[in-house]
């Protein structure tokens, strides 16, 4: 099983400000799932986007499964749901790993002799429309203290019509957009970044020329972890799947395409994954509950499937209509 190494500082959960990444060991080098949810009462001073980087969640992220709450305003005293538990993405567990579809960037240290494999987790702002967040491998080729900005000609266009007349370079400051960090990918011709933010508050959301955004502690930790060379692979994995300990898990988020922009969950895609994931096992798997996980596509991880005893009655493949269980299943995890 996977167990947590440390939280950092624990005590800031219960306090206004940031808090760091928390960094987890995979004792197995099967596992898949790692975190935990929680639930937290508010002070009168909070609002979803101080939480959100509190518990290093992108705004959205949390505001999403949290639809009761004014972001804003959200109250003293009220429960607010933290969605921590997440499927790594598929795929090496070596470098830098950025699925753009979930917003959350994942780093793997290179192993230390005799010591588990280590995993952490931050959340990510990624390209808008128009400007996509490029796919496939890279690696890192330079890391800059206090970048200067050197936007591009259709950027400062961009700006401009707006009215929004852009310098043709902008120094280190609180009007860089670059933050105080920067690592320079080979794609692109070295013309994307991970890097900082003078915006944190947009961590999480598609509003980026491309470049991958952090929180300012995020990317000022990562850059001291992380040497040149590193491997870097962007992937788009809407939907991950895992099959643990006889569950079948899985997170749903909402899926990106080419332009950037979301669209309806692939039902069938899911019922592929799902075979991958569980290869002989008999499973009973609660369809209709699987499709309002897919369509609601909110990030939480949610039981879907249980192991059978029995293979006799049990699909294998999702019906073509929804049809009501006989009882309900008290499958889901996550916010009420």
């Amino acid at each position: 099983m996977l167990k947590t190494k440390f939280y950092i500082a624990l005590l800031l959960a219960a306090v206004s400000g940031p808090c760091a990444a928390t960094l987890y060991e995979l004792t197995d080098p099967a596992q898949r799932v790692f975190g935990e949810d929680q639930r937290v009462q508010t002070v009168y001073e909070d609002t979803l986007y101080d939480l959100a980087r509190r518990f290093s969640l992108g705004s959205e992220e949390l505001i999403r499964v949290n639809p009761q709450l004014d972001p804003w305003i959200p109250g003293a005293d009220k429960t607010v749901f933290i969605p921590g538990r997440h499927i790594l993405p598929p795929g090496p567990h070596e470098g830098i790993v950025v699925n753009i579809a979930e917003h959350r960037l994942y780093y793997y240290p290179k192993p230390k002799r005799h010591q588990p494999q280590q995993v952490i987790s931050y959340p990510v702002s990624i390209g808008k429309m128009d400007w996509r967040t490029p796919l496939g491998d890279t690696r890192v080729i330079a890391k800059q203290k206090d970048p200067w900005w050197f936007p591009t000609e259709s950027v400062r266009a961009e700006h401009a019509r707006d009215g929004d007349i852009l310098p043709e370079r902008v120094p280190p400051g609180p009007d860089n957009p670059l933050g105080n960090r920067a690592l320079r990918l080979a794609a692109g011709k070295g013309t994307y970044l991970i890097h900082g933010t003078n915006n944190p508050i947009a961590v999480g959301l598609a509003v980026t020329h491309g470049c991958i955004r952090m929180y300012p502690e995020d990317i000022e930790a990562l850059f001291e972890m992380v040497p040149v060379g590193t491997r870097v692979s962007i992937v788009n994995e809407p939907v991950k799947v895992a099959w643990v300990e006889g569950e079948l898990l899985l997170e749903a988020h909402p899926p990106v395409d080419a332009q950037g922009q979301s669209y309806e969950p692939d039902v069938e895609k899911f019922s592929g994954l799902l075979r991958e994931a569980v290869g002989e096992s008999t499973v009973a798997i609660h369809w209709d509950y699987a499709r309002e996980v897919l369509a609601r596509a909110d990030g939480v991880l949610a039981t879907v499937g249980l192991e059978a005893d029995s293979p006799e009655a049990i699909p294998t493949e999702p019906p073509a209509e929804p049809t009501p269980p006989p009882a309900p299943l008290p499958l889901a995890t996550g916010p009420p």
